[in-house]
């Protein structure tokens, strides 16, 4: 995909762009997350702190249930219950469990029943009295009869894969929750440090969970990071232990946990003022080096157009926003069809095999399984699949079709007036001291920006949730007294995500909204069914800046010999101090002589190898330049790069690019 097809179109500078490559090391990109306080999130420590209580898991409490307890009496009365076979048995299966080792302990299956009320009599029975013990029901010897089945109770794993309960939840994941009895004093979230590398955050929490023994739902997040970086963030999950998701550390290879402590509340999407980005450009090459110290200071200075990023509309051959315009038509069909990958997709297309094409689709495509899992209940029931998807993935359709619409208005602001001046009829946030008289102002309730939750592969490195934060927004169109007062400037306009609740720009700019919209058969006033979720009408909609500037913004060039020598400190090295811990290696030709060093005096890095011939040194060198730099959630650090390079920022270019010049 192009940047262009998307709206991704101009730039603010007109200095000359130069040549750079973008996260040809995923070390090249480090990501912190800046926390609602203006906290940059750091790894500092992998070490649990001493428990000031004893923190106990759901299977240590039901271990100290049954231990050091004589169930003889509760024997004799099953007995009574359900016969002399099934109490012998229940007697040796309780020997077992009270006295040896419990790792390899069988399940007993009792007597066939085909008395359902009995059944239930002894399932309350084993429920009462017996709370080590979980029973399910299974097939007995002939059609007519069922037997019930007893095993350990193993702290959170269902009633096994054949039970009636799991049958029930349509094999939906079961969500191990953490102790029951969680002691009151200590907060029911023990909220860490995550750190990663060249993994996404859904991926890396999944093998976190799994290690665990968690689903997913148990952990609580603010925002997405990349992929293909290193990334610092905050992470919630319910009722864990430090000490236990301390000792993951020894076992986890790309992926760290630590700085713990335990809060009342889990994290919820959006719940970040940003990001701190580290990013390395190597293979810098300009016509003058002077181009890119004017670059990278205008950049500082003057910003970049706030675009919604290449990410924001997928990595898959379909954009995510074509997928949205035909949510937003009710074209059901013709959405899902355009949801499944490409060789998945022609696999369905062909055969209408439902159970291959899963079988093809790698577990991490969430929403493309929901939707198979979906039609194979109920074939042809279009939309029902749509809204098997987890709503946080389904809107990211919606809101893509939002993004597409916002940029290229954004585009045809600049294009149209530039982008160092405010023009009458565009839109900004008013001014406290003139909310009370603004009459052209509109009180919203919504927040500057309408964000998802992507699950694309590579996930972008903006912060997003697909809630707006809910709050007065007071909005108007400048007049021409608010051009002549000075009271705003560019740093102010703002354009519109489309929704209901929303105005738009008293001039032209607002015409591309509808003209684009028209095109793809939708109506921004109106539509064609009635499902809310897929209807721009229904949509809040929201506003967003259409110039973001950097802020603690801080650059320098860099010279190197070694492709493979990282040129900046991730968090894991600051603690390590290069001792490497299981963490995905990318590094496997680096040599310790070729390590970065400061030269005060020209201010920039230069490689050590003063032994080297001077000629020989230059032949091998490389430049790269180093940027770091704060954004709000949901900007895009890719489109700050866009602004320096005048190039493309998409993966496949800089893939090429990288190829071209050997690095």
């Amino acid at each position: 995909m192009d940047e262009s097809e998307v709206g991704i179109l101009c730039y603010i500078s007109q200095l000359p762009g130069f040549r750079g490559i973008l996260k040809q090391r995923y070390s090249d990109f480090i990501v912190n997350e800046v926390d609602l306080d203006g906290n940059v999130v750091h790894l500092t420590s992998l070490t649990a702190p001493p428990e000031s209580v004893e923190v106990r898991d759901g299977n240590e409490t039901k271990k100290n249930d049954y231990l050091n307890k004589s169930y003889d009496s509760e024997v004799e009365s099953f007995r009574a219950l359900a016969g002399e076979a099934d109490a012998d048995l229940l007697k040796t299966l309780i020997d077992q469990v009270t006295s040896g080792p419990k790792e390899n302990i069988s399940a007993i299956v009792l007597s066939p029943n085909s008395d359902k009320t009995q059944r239930t009599a002894i399932h309350n029975y084993f429920k009462e009295n017996f709370k080590f013990l979980v029973t399910d029901t299974i097939d007995g010897p002939d059609a007519s009869s069922k037997s019930i089945r007893v095993r350990l109770y193993s702290g959170g794993e269902g009633n096994g894969r054949n039970s009636r309960k799991r049958k029930e939840r349509g094999d939906k994941p079961f969500d191990s929750r953490g102790s029951s009895s969680w002691p009151e004093n200590v907060g029911k979230f023990l909220r860490f440090n995550l750190y990663k590398e060249n993994k996404d955050t859904q991926e890396a929490l999944g093998i976190v969970g799994k290690m665990l023994g968690v689903q997913s739902k148990s952990f609580g997040f603010a925002g997405t990071k990349d992929k293909r970086a290193v990334t610092t963030q905050r992470v919630t999950v319910f009722k864990q232990s430090a000490s236990k998701l301390a000792s993951l550390n020894e076992r986890l290879i790309g992926i760290k946990v630590g700085d713990f402590c335990y809060v009342k509340d889990g994290l919820l999407l959006g719940q970040l003022q940003g990001n701190r980005f580290t990013v390395t450009l190597r293979g810098v090459l300009a016509e003058l080096e002077d181009n890119i110290k004017a670059s990278a200071d205008s950049l500082g200075k003057h910003g970049f157009i706030n675009y919604f990023g290449l990410q924001r509309f997928g990595s898959g051959s379909i954009p995510t926003h074509l997928i949205g315009a035909a949510l937003l038509r009710g074209e059901w069909k013709a959405a899902i069809q355009r949801d499944v990958i490409a060789m998945a997709r022609e696999y369905y297309k062909k055969s209408g095999d439902i159970e291959g094409t899963l079988r093809q689709l790698p577990r991490h495509l969430v929403a493309e399984r929901a939707l198979l899992q979906s039609l194979k209940k109920s074939p042809g029931n279009y939309l029902q699949a749509l809204r098997a998807i987890p709503r946080t993935l389904r809107m990211m359709y919606v809101h893509s079709y939002q993004s597409y619409l916002w940029n290229h208005a954004a585009s045809l602001r600049v294009q149209k007036y530039g982008s160092d001046q405010v023009m009458v009829g565009d839109l900004v946030f008013c001014r406290r001291e003139a909310a009370e008289n603004a009459g052209t102002a509109i009180d919203l309730e919504c927040g500057a920006d309408n964000n998802f939750v992507n699950d694309s592969e590579d996930l972008d490195e903006a912060s997003e949730t697909d809630v707006s934060t809910e709050q007065n927004v007071l909005v108007k169109a400048l007049a021409l007294e608010d051009i002549a007062s000075h009271s705003y400037t560019v740093d102010d306009i703002i354009l519109p995500m489309p929704g209901s609740r929303v105005i738009y720009p008293n001039n032209d700019i607002a015409e591309v909204y509808n003209d684009l919209a028209k095109k793809d058969g939708i109506s921004l006033a109106g539509s064609p069914h009635n499902i809310k979720e897929f209807s721009i009408t229904s949509l809040t909609g929201g506003y967003r800046r259409v110039f973001q500037k950097p802020t603690d913004f801080q650059w320098e060039l860099l010279k190197y010999t070694d492709a493979h020598v990282p040129l900046a400190e991730t968090d894991l090295d600051r603690i390590t101090k290069a001792e490497p811990l299981n963490m995905a290696d990318e590094n496997d030709s680096a040599a310790n002589n070729n390590s970065v060093q400061v030269d005060d005096e020209k201010g920039v890095n230069v490689s050590p190898s003063s032994t080297e011939a001077e000629g020989t040194e230059s032949l091998d060198s490389h430049v790269a330049l180093k940027l770091s730099f704060t954004l709000p959630a949901s900007s895009y650090a890719t489109m700050a790069i866009r602004e320096l390079l005048k190039t493309s920022t998409s993966v496949a270019y800089h893939k090429t690019l990288n190829e071209k010049i050997g690095l």
